[in-house]
């Protein structure tokens, strides 16, 4: 319940979270293509960036699911 009394689907908050997962994985992706271009690549900081990326769209797929309707065929 939220101050004006009303109840909250909780569909809002994954479909909140799934919106700040996929930014923060667009950002994840030009910081990566900005580390690759540069004259002296980090390669570590680019690999810890990537890893970063994956549990991103993985987490990204996770809610997905959540908000897909299950069908029992």
């Amino acid at each position: 319940m939220n101050d004006d009394g009303e109840v909250e689907d909780p569909d809002d908050a994954v479909w909140a979270r799934l919106a700040v997962a996929q930014q923060e994985h667009s950002d994840l992706d030009a910081a990566v293509q900005a580390l690759a271009v540069s004259p002296v690549p980090d390669m570590m900081v680019i690999g810890r960036l990537k890893r970063k990326k994956l549990a991103l769209k993985d987490e990204i797929e996770r809610l997905k699911d959540q908000l897909t309707p299950d069908i029992i065929a």
